[in-house]
């Protein structure tokens, strides 16, 4: 079957088509985003602007007929951080719901936690033993850690690089004060989280999911993505410190001629250093593995061993349905 993840984050908002069937890996097939930062479009009072959700609509419009065009079967649509701690996140997705007809599922912070760490475990098997998993996104910071598929513990902070760089690195390049009080907030809000974790035990493998973990190991050398998924990457904590001094001096200019640094992503590498930086110190981490699957994954992964239960959808359906719903995935979460 051809699925279809829409995933609206608060750095982009990416469609992802993939062939996949129960016990299959997904094999993508087509893929259709764009950089929008939604973060950046909250008002003083929290909101998102009439802007931000135009912008918002237009893609969701866009993404919409792009997997009817290439015959998806079926949609799963949710949004993260950027929209569900936004004060008008309820009217922005009745909004959107209106003009789009799409439903978009809004993930807690430990759903979108638990199914980034199902993606991980997925990805390593059960012999990778206990995991422990890291993504940084735009908005928020999330951590999991279990034995099992689903996490034992799986938690969410405020520290996106989105957001952090917004708040904290309004200059260009950033002052050494604002670099050292930013520090210290993430230091503060990071420590109470991790200390539920210690209770946990040791992970066997720590991972590293986002694109700002890939971005850093890529700066730090490790391979290229041409050199494809299979390839071990890893960051290792003594690397990061180092890049983290250097980027702190650089301006977002600069930060392009880094490997791996896109445009949308220069502004925000600071903060996203900081954050991995300050995760690996508190967790007593030496170094973090990047994994190639993430949250995108681990919900087609769920959805298609929701379909082993559940029978075949029947025959095929030659457009995508109109209203889509991922209560049941979250549902099997909460659980």
């Amino acid at each position: 079957m051809r699925l279809g993840v829409l995933d609206i984050g608060s750095n982009t908002v990416h469609l992802l088509l993939v062939d996949a069937h129960p016990g299959a890996k997904p094999a993508a097939f087509a893929s259709h985003k764009r950089p929008l930062s939604l973060v950046q479009y909250l008002d003083g009072d929290g909101n998102i602007s009439d802007a931000g959700q135009q912008e918002l609509i237009e893609f969701v419009l866009e993404a919409w007929e792009f997997a009817a065009k290439h015959k998806a079967e079926d949609l799963l649509a949710f949004c993260t951080s950027a929209i569900r701690e936004a004060t008008n996140g309820l009217e922005v997705l009745a909004r959107v719901k209106h003009e789009t007809t799409v439903t978009l599922q809004e993930l807690s912070g430990s759903d979108e936690a638990s199914m980034t760490f199902f993606a991980v475990r997925r990805w390593y098997g059960w012999g990778a033993g206990p995991i422990l998993d890291l993504d940084i996104g735009g908005g928020s910071f999330e951590m999991a850690f279990g034995e099992d598929e689903l996490p034992a513990l799986a938690t969410s902070v405020p520290l996106g690089a989105s957001r952090l760089t917004r708040d904290w690195l309004e200059q260009d390049p950033p002052t050494a004060r604002s670099v050292k009080e930013l520090r210290r907030y993430i230091a503060a809000t990071l420590k109470p989280a991790v200390r539920q974790f210690e209770a946990l035990g040791r992970p066997n493998l720590t991972a590293g999911t986002s694109k700002t973990f890939r971005s850093l190991a890529r700066i730090a050398g490790a391979a290229p993505s041409a050199a494809g998924p299979y390839v071990r990457r890893e960051l290792r904590a003594t690397d990061l410190g180092i890049w983290t001094q250097r980027i702190s001096a650089m301006t977002v200019e600069d930060r392009l001629y880094l490997p791996g640094v896109s445009e949308a992503r220069a502004k925000q590498l600071l903060a996203g250093a900081l954050v991995a930086e300050a995760a690996l110190e508190q967790f007593n981490l030496k170094k973090i593995r990047i994994c190639p699957w993430a949250l995108r994954e681990g919900l087609i992964l769920r959805r298609l061993d929701q379909l082993v239960f559940d029978g075949p959808l029947g025959p095929a359906p030659h457009v995508i349905p109109s209203v889509t719903n991922l209560s049941s995935v979250a549902d099997g979460l909460a659980g």
